[in-house]
This record gives structure tokens, C-alpha cells and sequence, in this order.
């Protein structure tokens, strides 16, 4: 690969969430991150984020954690108003509050007087044709990248096709993500190595510093302790700069 872009999910989660991204793009491999904007310390990604003009700052659309922005989409929501479990809401999901959910939480990012870089979602629900389509739309309306839909997921009857025009990175990878198993920096250098055929490829990341609201509210909290060890680890640094790999962002992407 030529383009290696590392994309810290769930900005705005909480503030150790936070001050983890911005210290893995500071000092280790982090070009970019995506904002979810019904959390609670959205306010606190932008004040730290507005001293790295050269961290890319998208949007990780949101339909499965906290509760929607959009009024009345019912068909997101369960009685008490929060957004409900996936595989609930992928049973009787309209496009029609998916598309009024995400233009709300876009016009609140721009609100921000922010530009978003690219888009992607929590929990890959983009993946899905029917979240895909809404995601396309916005992508080509304002002419955003967004995250490349994984094969695996990608099955009949409803496939995800790209449209021409949606630009993307070449290869998307969500391997450095190792849920009940421990993360290690050869997980990272083995990615680099087997997508040696891609141009552009993004890797997914979810690096933090423990606090409560994280510890309290997922299971996957501790894993991200160590991969923001990993993501400012030397030997990855060095092994990216010894590949000739060029650490980019979304901006980059044409």
C-alpha cells in the first residue's frame, strides 16, 4: 500500500475516549476520526480537535447507542425514546427515518462550523443496503468520502453497490479489532503486509484512555488502553516509515 489512513471511531464518546484519539494522533499513526454526535462530550472532541487542523474530523453516524436527534422516527426508537439493539432495528427500519436521524446529526456537525472529512457509521450499519443507500445520498450530496463496506457483509439478496462517483479507499479493514482476544502490535504490522496490493487502505481503531462513563457503558473499553499503546508504539511508526507507507487522511482520498 502506498495510503495507510487509521481512523479513530467514537470521537465525543466521553473525554478519556477523547484525549486518547488526540494522543494517538499526536504522537503515534491516528490521521483521523469520526465525531458521534449524540454523546455526551461532543463539545470536548471540538475544543481538543481545533489544535490539530491536520487531524481529519468525520462524522460516525449513529442508529444503535444513546438516542436519536431527529424527532419522531419511530422505527429507530423504543418506548422509552433510545435508539434500539441492531438487529431490532435492522427488522423494521424505514429509510425514511434513517435518512431525518442522519440529516440531523449532519446539520449538527455543521453546525459545529465543521467540515466533515468522510463518513462512516457505529457499528457498520452502513453495511447494511438500506443504511448504505441513505449514506450514499449524503456522501454524494456534499461530496464526502465515506468508509468502504467490508466483503463479508456485503451478501444477496441486498448487496451494497457503490455508486461511480462515491470515493472511498481501495481497502477497508476492521481486523485491528479483537474483541475477547488480546491486541498486539504484529496484528497491526501483519495488516500492513497483507494489503501490500491496495493502494489506499483504512484501518479502524478505537484508542482511549479508560474513564467511567466508558468502563460503565461497553464491553469493549480495556482493549482500547492497549491499542492506543500500539497506535503510539515506536516499532509501528518505524515499521510504517520503513514500508514506504504515507500516513494520510480522507482529504487525500480522490
Amino acid at each position: 500500500m502506498s495510503k495507510l489512513i487509521v481512523n479513530a471511531d467514537d470521537f465525543g464518546y466521553s473525554k478519556g475516549v477523547n484525549l486518547g484519539i488526540i494522543e494517538a494522533h499526536a504522537n503515534g499513526i491516528v490521521t483521523s476520526t469520526t465525531m458521534m454526535m449524540n454523546m455526551p462530550e461532543v463539545q470536548h472532541a471540538v475544543k481538543l480537535a481545533s489544535a490539530f487542523p491536520e487531524l481529519d474530523v468525520g462524522i460516525h453516524f449513529v442508529l444503535t447507542a444513546g438516542r436519536p436527534m431527529a424527532t419522531d422516527v419511530p422505527s429507530l426508537t423504543d418506548s422509552e425514546g433510545n435508539f434500539l439493539k441492531q438487529l431490532e432495528l435492522l427488522s423494521h427500519v424505514t429509510k425514511t427515518d434513517i435518512e431525518k436521524e442522519y440529516r440531523a446529526q449532519l446539520a449538527a456537525f455543521l453546525d459545529l462550523g465543521l467540515v466533515p472529512s468522510h463518513f462512516d457509521s457505529h457499528h457498520h450499519m452502513h453495511f447494511d443496503q438500506r443504511v448504505y443507500t441513505v449514506l450514499e445520498k449524503l456522501a454524494l450530496e456534499y461530496d464526502v468520502p465515506i468508509r468502504r463496506p467490508l466483503e463479508k457483509y456485503n451478501q444477496a439478496p441486498d448487496p451494497v453497490i457503490l455508486h461511480e462517483k462515491v470515493k472511498t479507499t481501495e481497502m477497508f479493514t476492521d481486523l485491528f479489532y479483537q474483541e475477547g482476544e488480546p491486541l498486539t502490535e504484529q496484528i497491526l504490522l501483519d495488516i500492513l503486509d497483507d494489503n501490500k496490493q491496495y493502494d489506499s487502505v483504512e484501518v479502524m481503531a478505537h484508542p482511549a484512555y479508560i474513564d467511567q462513563l466508558l468502563y460503565s457503558s461497553t464491553s469493549y473499553a480495556l482493549p482500547r488502553a492497549a491499542e492506543l499503546a500500539i497506535l503510539t508504539s515506536p516499532v509501528i511508526k518505524q515499521a510504517i516509515a520503513d514500508r514506504g507507507i504515507a500516513l494520510v487522511g480522507y482529504r487525500n482520498i480522490s
